[in-house]
């Protein structure tokens, strides 16, 4: 398994497979790079294609600090990993976490984007600042982890596997699609004491440190091409106009509804492959 060792002193663990103009995909919560297991290598037959462990998530380390769990950060050490493998320029695809981890690298970086792809996610400054009911019972989670450790550090520990898997289900609707192998990748991270200390970190630091740095850049408006991908069926999609929230952070969007649920990509990958490979190969 290669390793890149960001110059923050964090290492991130990622695969990278194919030949053809490069593509970054990163991964959600409570996942890894094993999500795209059903995708990459069907993209790797026209694309280099780079699957990467975010900070704090799979094999990649668990910084210490809740302020280094923040989307900026993660985004830097993905920007740093494309340009230790030699791509100045990349198509960049992100769910969930990882579609939040990307539009601010996007923003921090936007000559390095050659297109934007966020998966069934709202803008995180919009998500929190419009909080409705409907919103906040659904996504409780991210209210739950923010709390100060170690609450859901412990009361999460006591059973790893119910409570992620309740995630999955729940966002997702039902169990039914994962694949087995993703779910045991996915229990032997979220299984590390370190990793649930992370998590949680990352959902404290969307609110005690994103929330802040995407107010800045609130009327800022990318111009790469971007596709907007969400779960037709999905909490997102049910509470919001999804392609909408995005109109004035992107001016050259695509949308597109995906059926099923928030995990998609885990659920429908032949459907969220052929999306991604008629956008990629369109715009590049």
């Amino acid at each position: 398994m290669p390793v890149f060792h960001a110059e923050c002193g964090q290492t991130i663990a990622y695969d990278i497979q194919g030949d053809g103009p490069p593509v970054l995909l990163l991964h959600g919560f409570p996942q890894n790079r094993a999500m795209w297991h059903a995708i990459a290598p069907r993209l790797a037959q026209d694309f280099t294609v780079v699957t990467a462990d975010l900070r704090g998530y799979g094999l990649s380390s668990n910084p210490a600090a809740m302020a280094d769990m923040s989307f900026r950060a993660m985004g830097r050490d993905q920007l740093g990993l494309m340009q230790h493998l030699g791509f100045e320029r990349f198509h960049l695809v992100g769910h969930d976490r990882g579609g939040r981890t990307a539009h601010r690298l996007a923003l921090d970086a936007p000559d390095a984007p050659l297109s934007l792809t966020v998966m069934d996610i709202v803008p995180t400054h919009l998500l929190l600042d419009d909080l409705t009911q409907e919103v906040a019972r659904a996504y409780y989670h991210w209210f739950f982890l923010a709390q100060p450790a170690p609450f859901p550090e412990t009361m999460i520990g006591h059973d790893p596997d119910a409570y992620f898997q309740s995630c999955l289900a729940g966002w997702g609707g039902g169990m039914a699609g994962f694949d087995a192998g993703a779910l045991d990748a996915y229990r032997t991270s979220w299984r590390n004491p370190d990793c649930i200390r992370t998590m949680c970190n990352d959902y404290r630091a969307a609110i005690d440190v994103d929330f802040a740095l995407d107010e800045a850049d609130l009327g800022r408006s990318l111009t790469m091409p971007a596709m907007v991908m969400y779960g037709a069926d999905g909490i997102m999609g049910r509470a919001f106009e999804v392609p909408a929230t995005w109109a004035d952070r992107l001016t050259d969007l695509h949308p597109a509804a995906m059926p099923g649920g928030h995990f998609f990509p885990d659920t429908h990958p032949d459907d969220t492959y052929r999306a991604l490979r008629d956008f990629l190969t369109r715009v590049g």
